[in-house]
């Protein structure tokens, strides 16, 4: 009987390296795939992808296993790039990784691998994938190491993707990927993960969209409609932003013994140009019991039912408790227990009932 062939997506990154070696201690016949998203200043000092490439042939071949790059720049920017263009310009703050993750890491590479003859597709992400307990489909749930659970990324992906694939890092912490790459010598065992958005890298954020969206300069504004100082563009701010306001040290707003609350930006008013900022973590302008979440998605490609769940309005944030309101496939409403700090119009609110995520959407708007 002939091995199940598996094609992985191999980054250069430790996590994708260690993946591939556990899929080929399982018995698979494993060929990486190394997905090059960007080529905008591709040879910068902000993009690594030259790098990564040399890193993941490097590993394949420790690991005996082939491994070919494909382009899928043009997909990527058609498909998420223009997207994360379009959020921001209308003030909100996208997630690309989400984006990326539905179009490219499990469509354009999906079909691409199928292509190759794959039986399976696998990636390095911590989550799991599992046959449903009615039988009808699977589930995915959140990985074993909880600080590197990354299904809020995946929370777009439908059955036929989730069907076709393997996450061979759900089942361990990332301190053993870590011992192991260092047992197995590979040459990337010590490589720092990557952070943040793929196509910008470590450079400047503002520096970056400075490039791509038309803007203008506006008032910023205290709640009671005081005027503190000037923005640069909506689009450079998101809601809970403390640092780069230029606030800091107004006086008319010190505290009695000299000391000042640090400003947060609190709202946009896009139609007026004006930014609302407050003063202190908590205040009320910055809590929401309630969201409004569009362009749902829902693994199981049903609506849960109305009751409580918990949720997540941004990734690395503990699960909270929430009432899903009657859902249908497009929207929902979220009530919180507690209220929420700076949920954001843009980012994606994810739905789990326990360890299994169930979907979730895109946030349009919240209130207190």
């Amino acid at each position: 009987m002939s091995k199940k062939k598996v094609v992985i997506g191999m980054s250069g990154g430790v996590d994708s390296s260690v993946a591939a070696w556990l899929l080929k201690e399982q018995g698979y016949e494993v060929i990486g795939l190394f997905m090059k998203n960007w080529e905008d200043d591709d040879d910068s000092e902000f993009c690594s992808s030259r790098e990564d490439w040399i890193d993941a042939v490097s590993v394949a071949d420790v690991l005996g296993i082939d491994i070919e790059a494909v382009n899928f720049s043009a997909e990527y920017k058609d498909r998420v790039f223009s997207e994360f263009l379009r959020e921001y310009q209308a003030g909100r703050t996208p997630n690309p990784d989400v984006l990326c993750n539905a179009e490219i890491k499990f469509k354009a590479f999906l079909d691409h691998a199928m292509l190759l003859g794959a039986d399976l597709i696998a990636t390095g992400h911590y989550a799991r994938v599992r046959q449903s307990s009615s039988g009808a489909g699977v589930e995915l749930l959140k990985a074993v190491d909880a600080s590197k659970d990354q299904s809020y990324f995946l929370h777009r992906l439908n059955q036929a993707q989730l069907a076709k694939t393997l996450f061979p890092l759900g089942e361990i912490v990332k301190t053993e990927v870590r011992k192991i790459a260092e047992k197995l010598a590979l040459p990337n065992a010590q490589k720092k993960d990557s952070t943040g958005i793929c196509f910008i890298g470590e450079r400047p954020f503002r520096e970056f969209l400075n490039r791509y969206l038309s803007y203008q300069h506006g008032p910023m504004k205290t709640p009671d409609g005081t005027t503190v100082g000037q923005h640069v563009g909506l689009s450079f701010y998101t809601l809970g932003q403390r640092k780069g306001i230029g606030l800091g040290g107004l006086k008319s707003y010190q505290n009695e013994d000299g000391s000042s609350d640090a400003w947060y930006v609190a709202r946009k008013d896009i139609a007026n140009n004006t930014l609302y900022v407050v003063q202190g973590h908590d205040h009320p302008w910055l809590l929401s019991s309630t969201l409004v979440a569009g362009q749902a998605s829902w693994i199981s490609g049903v609506a849960p039912q109305a009751g409580a769940l918990s949720a997540k309005t941004r990734y690395r944030q503990a699960d909270v408790a929430c009432n899903i309101s009657p859902a249908d496939m497009e929207r929902f409403t979220l009530d919180f227990t507690e209220p929420q700090w700076a949920v954001t119009p843009g980012q994606s609110a994810v739905l789990y009932d326990g360890d299994v995520c169930l979907g979730g959407g895109i946030i349009d708007s919240s209130s207190v």
